[in-house]
């Protein structure tokens, strides 16, 4: 394996090892040869087509090429990319001198997309001016090049940006880092815009810069195309084009705003209830009053952090921005780019945390970028900043005991002192401990464990010797009266039930309907509005899936499913009271199809029957009553509460019919439910000899009351039996 800096094989290898997941590493162009940069000296209109034009072009040789062209950017002055004859392109398209429509053609200007660069077919590739003619585009435009497509956990946003990574690869290669050159710019207006802050707690850190007389239609270089199109981002103009360039660079967010339709100054503030803002897609969005917002004195600008308003954005006309960078919680911008169904770039690095001190490193190179690009100038940096809610850089003890323990491995001091440093981290060597400051822009380095972990990967696991794990076997007791859950599985398997695993976030509109005035334990930040409650039984989870089943035509379903449900409960430790929990689901035909078997569906007194099984498992049958009681998700006449010696243990029923039309339920469906701690110990069994004598059978016939309840009557039954 070469170097990792010649070879991205190796390169991609050494940082997925170090923790970064590498998805892909892809060529940037497609395969081809012999094309070269090239000038277009004459272009005239073809005799015999409209849409095609005659052209004469400079590649450096002996004589111009005369070369038929139908590009609609084709003109005289331009510098292309010639595919000259005996070229080879992707999909092994040869270049071949010909006649179109009677005119000689030697060659071919090319599109981004016949080289295999993009999909971009819209005309023919305009180089910059000073493309040096004939030189290999492929040396030109470095395509003898990889991408390297890194899947970023969220614990390491400090890799969403460039630097980021090349940071990564430096520690790992003991290398120095070699940052882009950024240079203050120094206002030539004097310039600014009121900005205040309301809400610092949310935004910690906001600087602006007004930046006049900009040309927005001026072209985006095409380094800059390149390395954004690389990187899987269109070029849209030269003011988004830069914002993008610095996101994917450092890893900062950037805005620009139209400064003339700014009203009166910026006010970062959280959002009015029910408030609107058009986006930038011009879609309306209905804000809620825990979302943050940049407005003017009148009205909402953006949401912080997540999407642009069209009100505000650079448009054709635009001739004054002012540059917006900032830093915000990322418990200030966690959900709520989902809950309009969005998801950014700008909000996926707020939500895992930006460097809280790239800001005016940020701000500098997009000014430099944009003026650079579209002329302009620029005024004073405006920095509204609260040093009190700004992130504190943690500050860690790495002891030496704690380190050796977890990595298993000893690891010399003074490396472990050169890692923590080329980490960025401030260290102080103490006996057997180190004292490391994080640096600002790893959010994720907290603990000790952190450090160690660092340690070890940045050392190489690799290089840490295997050692086969010493412990003792100890042999654990069993008594004869544990009921493990998996013998009652094997039960309900043997009866036709399929077990199935749903997710303990549930929809909490769902979960109202099932437990109605039952509170239940919100997410802070849920994968989504209908993953944002945790479940309060196992029956919102089963009844889902029933519901997915049967649009699926599959209409008798036997499934179960055994887990913890999350009540609250002050008594509990944290407050939260987790129950193991059994609970199954039928629905549909009695009997699987059969030419001999009748159609019948299921009844209370099927689901009453596979119950009675699992509960006579536990040696306690005779103990259990099955008592009528009200259940808001069950039918009043066809359910029942489980007793065990005065307390109740579960549920069993019909799903109560207005439930089963909100659920969109197909059928008569019925469920069980019960708490399993309750049943784990079983009755051991008390074996007897069986009786010398032969059976006397006798039917017995007893009137009782309508109601009387058998659970008075049954047990005495037995005890004379």
């Amino acid at each position: 394996m070469g170097e990792p800096g010649d070879d991205s094989d190796a390169l991609a290898n050494q940082i997925t090892m170090a923790g970064l997941e590498v998805d892909g590493v892809e060529p940037v162009a497609g395969s081809f040869h012999g094309v070269v940069v090239g000038e277009v000296v004459e272009c005239a209109q073809h005799p015999n087509a409209d849409k095609l034009r005659v052209t004469k072009v400079n590649v450096g040789g002996d004589r111009l090429l005369d070369i038929v062209c139908g590009a609609p950017n084709c003109r005289q002055g331009l510098r292309v990319a010639v595919a000259t004859i005996g070229a080879v392109l992707p999909g092994d398209f040869k270049i071949k001198a010909a006649k179109l429509r009677g005119e000689p053609s030697e060659g071919m200007l090319c599109s981004f997309s016949e080289l295999g660069i993009s999909d971009d077919h819209n005309g023919i590739i305009e180089l910059p001016a000073d493309a040096p003619i004939g030189t290999d585009i492929r040396e030109y435009l470095k395509l003898d090049d990889n991408t390297i497509e890194i899947s970023v956990t969220p614990n390491r946003a400090d890799c969403l940006g460039i630097i980021g990574v090349a940071r990564d690869v430096a520690v790992l290669n003991q290398l120095p880092l070699v940052e882009p050159e950024i240079v203050p710019v120094g206002a030539t207006i004097d310039d600014t815009l009121p900005i205040t802050v309301e809400a610092p707690e949310a935004c910690p850190r906001y600087l602006g810069r007004v930046v006049k007389g900009i040309n927005v239609k001026a072209p985006t270089p095409l380094w800059m195309k390149e390395k954004l199109r690389r990187c899987g981002i269109r070029s849209i103009d030269a003011v988004v084009d830069v914002t993008n360039y610095v996101l994917l660079e450092l890893g900062q967010p950037m805005h620009a705003f139209d400064k003339d339709r700014i009203e009166g100054g910026i006010v970062v503030r959280m959002a009015k209830e029910g408030e609107t803002l058009v986006l930038l897609d011009g879609t309306e969005a209905k804000l809620n009053a825990d979302t943050l917002v940049i407005a003017d004195h009148n009205k909402a600008l953006a949401m912080g952090g997540i999407f642009g308003g069209e009100h505000s954005g650079v448009n054709d006309e635009t001739q004054n921005v002012l540059l917006e960078c900032a830093f915000f919680s990322p418990l200030s911008i966690t959900g709520r780019a989902r809950r309009h169904g969005l998801h950014t770039d700008a909000s996926h690095r707020y939500e895992r945390g930006v460097d809280p001190a790239l800001q005016h490193k940020a701000m500098e190179r997009a000014t430099r970028l944009l003026i650079d690009i579209c002329g302009g100038e620029a005024g004073p940096v405006i920095d509204i900043t609260s040093e009190a809610t700004l992130p504190k850089r943690a500050t860690i003890t790495l002891r030496r005991s704690k380190l050796d323990r977890l990595i298993g491995h000893h690891i010399a001091d003074e490396q472990v002192t050169d890692i923590l440093r080329r980490l960025g981290c401030e260290v102080t060597e103490g006996k057997d401990e180190w004292q490391a400051v994080a640096p600002s822009w790893r959010f994720d380095m907290e603990i000790e464990e952190d450090l160690v972990e660092e340690v070890a990967r940045v050392y190489g696991y690799n290089n840490i010797p295997d050692e086969p794990v010493q412990a003792s076997l100890i042999m654990g007791t069993h008594r004869e009266a544990d009921l493990s859950l998996k013998r009652v599985k094997t039960l309900l398997n043997d009866k036709g039930y399929q077990e199935v695993i749903t997710y303990s976030f549930v929809d909490p509109k769902v979960q109202q309907m099932i437990h109605p005035g039952v509170e239940a334990l919100l997410l802070p930040s849920p994968i989504s509005v209908e993953m944002s409650a945790m479940r309060l039984s196992l029956w919102t989870g089963l009844l889902a899936t029933v519901v997915y089943n049967q649009n699926r035509q599959q209409n008798r379903v036997r499934i179960f499913e055994s887990g913890l449900r999350f009540v609250p409960d002050t008594q509990a430790p944290l407050g939260i009271r987790q129950d193991l929990m059994l609970a199954g689901v039928i629905c549909g035909n009695r009997y699987e199809e059969h030419w001999n078997l009748a159609k019948e569906t299921v009844d209370f007194y099927d689901l009453k029957g596979d119950l009675e099984s699992v509960l006579d498992l536990t040696g306690k049958l005779n103990e259990v009553e099955f008592r009528a009681e009200a259940n808001p998700a069950l039918h009043p006449g066809q359910s029942a509460a489980i007793y065990l010696k005065g307390e109740r243990i579960g549920f069993v029923g019909v799903v109560h019919p207005e439930l089963e039309r909100k659920l969109d339920l197909n059928g008569r469906t019925l469920v069980f439910e019960l708490e399993w701690n309750k049943l784990a110990d079983r009755v051991v069994p008390q074996a007897r000899e069986i009786s010398r004598f032969p059976a006397n059978r006798r039917d017995i016939a007893v009137v009782v009351a309508e109601m009387f309840p058998q659970r008075i009557f049954y047990p005495n039954v037995r005890k004379l039996a």
